[in-house]
This record gives structure tokens, sequence and C-alpha cells, in this order.
């Protein structure tokens, strides 16, 4: 048992203080606000949950950076594909687990207590299967393990190189499955983390671009009622060829044609009509929304505003963790809408809002749906996953409550974050994570290699 007293803490209720939290067998089995720290308790000033990052590919990690030489034609997001391509082709099991672990240990250290790993790099480099099928997600099951992050494991299907069954691009050999050998894979992925502690596994066909209407249908009952994540109307290219196929946008494909719900989560959906927001919103499928890779990649703005409006759910996922943050996230999602919006406090839901605390909760929430965790924050039940912030941070002193939630995500910059429990366990302390070291040695070892 481990008995936590904090001066201030984010509950489901709101903030309250002078709150001491008790964990039992990595769980929160009593919250308790109002009262007087206890002999034992362990003090800290300023708690929050921990929030999810809902979108990863975690080998993109090792590439961060080495896709900013500007070629010959035009850069886009279809350029930056082929330097993906040629890195994935690259990569050995031993370096995903490097690459993967120093992630997980970077996203614990910023705030990120849950990964959804979006995981499609299945395959030997020539595009055989390996002796086990599930050896990559092994792998990613056992960098989870090792950096103690939570896991929702979402094994990608991926059969084709654009709409209409196109035969696959020849970088993309790695990814590549049919049906019955996926059914082989999410298999393998289930045992790959059957004994990690709060994970759990989904589904996530890549996009309408990766999967044909029958495709997708059959492997949908191979979640078992799990989560549903499909890349959804990132680049205007993709709008138009999908238009092409089908006469349909992504979106309004979708709409159409699934039985869109709380359990689904359209990754990006940057390019959506206001039909299709109010249509989308209403169906209670997640928004998974990665504003910094959405910036990098060039894909444009989502319309947040408007699909707040509608009462639509949006969780942040980190995408390609060319940076990783939960803060840097929230902040680049609500700078997007000042810039195209030319105001200011876009996102914070109304007058005298703040806009951190109104991110922040949704966040929270939407990716709790996305990733079928029913129970999240401070609260009994809940997975002891805990964030405390350094409260002699320049950037937050003087604040409380909401204010030092805007503070860290608006001003702070790094080094506001203290101390993580992930399941109970207190893995960073200080602002670094105990494998830091480690982790960094053996990432360098493997990406100078790949790099080279």
């Amino acid at each position: 048992m481990t008995r936590l007293h904090f001066a201030s803490a984010l509950l489901p209720s709101g903030w309250a203080n002078d709150v001491q939290v008790v964990i039992t067998a990595g769980a929160i089995a009593e919250v308790t606000p109002g009262v007087a720290p206890a002999a034992g308790d362990e003090r800290h000033g300023v708690a929050l949950p921990g929030l999810a990052s809902l979108h990863s590919h975690a080998f993109q990690r090792g590439m961060a950076g080495l896709a900013e030489l500007r070629g010959d034609s035009t850069d886009t997001f279809w350029t930056w594909r082929e330097t993906m391509y040629r890195f994935a082709l690259a990569m050995t099991p031993d370096d995903v687990t490097a690459v993967a672990t120093l992630l997980y240990v970077e996203m614990l250290e910023q705030g990120f207590t849950r990964v959804g790993e979006f995981h499609y790099l299945h395959h030997d480099r020539d595009g055989s299967h390996y002796a086990d099928i599930g050896e990559m997600a092994a792998r990613i099951a056992q960098a989870a393990e090792a950096s103690s992050i939570a896991l929702t494991l979402l094994p990608s299907f991926y059969a084709h190189g654009s709409f209409g069954g196109a035969a696959p691009h020849d970088g993309q050999r790695r990814f590549i499955c049919s049906v019955d050998q996926f059914a082989e894979l999410m298999s393998a992925s289930r045992k790959a983390i059957a004994s990690l502690s709060g994970a759990n596994l989904g589904i996530a066909p890549h996009s309408l671009r990766a999967v044909t209407p029958d495709e997708l249908a059959a492997i949908i009952p191979l979640a078992d009622g799990g989560p549903v994540h499909i890349h959804a109307a990132e680049q205007v290219k993709e709008v138009e060829d999908c238009l092409t196929w089908s006469g349909r946008r992504p979106v309004q494909w979708l709409l159409e044609h699934v039985p869109l719900d709380r359990r689904w989560c359209l990754i990006h959906a940057t390019h959506t009509t206001d039909e299709e927001v109010a249509a989308f919103a209403k169906t209670g499928a997640v928004a998974g929304l990665c504003p910094i890779t959405e910036a990098s990649l060039g894909d444009g703005i989502f319309p947040a505003r408007e699909f707040l409006a509608a009462e639509g759910g949006f969780g942040i996922g980190t995408d390609s963790n060319v940076l990783v943050g939960a803060a840097d996230e929230l902040r680049q999602l609500e700078y997007g809408q000042r810039l195209k919006h030319r105001q200011r406090n876009v996102l914070s839901g109304g007058a005298g809002r703040s806009t951190g605390r109104t991110l922040f909760d949704h966040a929270l929430a939407g990716a709790a749906r996305a990733l079928a965790q029913p129970t999240v924050g401070l609260m009994p039940g809940a997975r002891a996953d805990i964030v405390t912030l350094d409260i002699s941070h320049p950037s937050l002193a003087g604040r409380s409550r909401d204010a030092v939630i805007d503070g860290w995500i608006f001003a702070a910059g790094s080094g506001v974050i203290d101390c993580v429990w992930a399941g109970g366990e207190k893995v960073v302390e200080g602002g670094r994570h105990r494998l830091r070291q480690a982790a960094r040695e053996r990432f360098n070892a493997s990406v100078r290699r790949l790099v080279a």
C-alpha cells in the first residue's frame, strides 16, 4: 500500500485541497480530500491524472528530424512518407525495442501514462513473416513493460497501396497482411500483452487507402469489442482520391458504411465539411488529433471549434513522435485554432473558462473513450496514473487550480513535471525516468547504425 498527500489535486468533481490518495495493487483505493497529511504520507504539491497519447507510431521516434531537408520537388506528406519507408525497412526487432522503450520513457516524463500504439511494422525487412508473426508486437509490449507505461495495442491491418485495392508500394512490404494472416497477428498480439498490467487490445484498419470495404467488414469482428482506430481525411489528396474511388469523402464514406460509435476513433479527420463534423460528433466516435505531427507534415488544421460546438469528443496523440509532450500537443491544438480564426482562447468553451483546463479535460475523457478505459482520473477503482507538477517552476509561481494548468501548457516549456506514478509505481522522480540513461544509450546505438 502507498499513501500520497497532495496540497491540491484535480479530482473528477474538480479541484480539491489536502487530498490523500491510497494506492493498492496498482489502483487507487481511496481518495480523501480535506485531510491533513498523516505520518508516512508522501507529500507533493499539485497532482493531475495522467493523460494518454491515443495515437503513436513508435518506430518513427527514431527518424525524428531526419526529414527536414527539402528535395527538388514540393515537399509534402507524400515525400515525407518515402523517408519513413526507407527508415522502417532498415529496422530490426532490437531496434524497435530500443526506439519504443526510449519513446515510452519520454512519454512518461512528459505526462503521458498510457499509449495507444497504432502498430503496423509487422514483418521482416524483406516482407516475410517472422517465425512468430507477433514478433514486433511482442517488442512493443517489452518496451511498455520496461518503461511501465500502460499499453493499448492497436495492430494495424494494411493490405493495399491506395483506394480500390491497388497493389501495395514496395516500401510497405513490412506492413502487409491478408485477412487470414491478420487474424493470426491479432491472436499473437493478444498473447504478447497478456502479462502486462493495464494493457488491452484493439484494432486499426490503417485507412480507406489500405483496406477494401470487404476487408474492413471482415476484420472488425477481430477487435472482439475493443476499440477501432482508422486514419481518415488527413490529406487533401486522400480526400480527392477517395472521391474518385467512391464518390464520397473519407469521413462521409465511413459515416455511411460503418457503424461508427463510441468504440471508434477517427485519426486526424483534418479535412471535413460542416455536415461531416456535425454527423461525426453525433456518433460518439472520438477525433484523434495529433497537432504537432499534423503541423510537421503540413496536413492542415482540424475544425476543432466547430467539432466541440457540436459536442464532439477528442483526444490527443503524438503520432510520428517528432516531439513528445502532452502540453506541447494541447498548446499546438489551441494555437492552430488561433491562427485559423485570428482569435484567442478559441477552445476555452466560454467566457471566464480556462483554455488549458478545457483542453485537459477533453483530452483525458476522449482518450479514455478511444482506448476503452472506463475508469480514469484520481478516483477509486482507476489505475493509479498520477502526475505531479513542480510548483517551484517560474511559470507556476503564484498560481493555483486552473491557472496551474494554463501555466504548464502555455508558458512553461520543459521542467514542470516532477513525479509520475504509472500503475501505482513511481517511475519518474525529479522529472527523470529511472530508465532514462539506459534507454538513451540503447536508442542512440540503434539510431547511429540506422542513420549511417
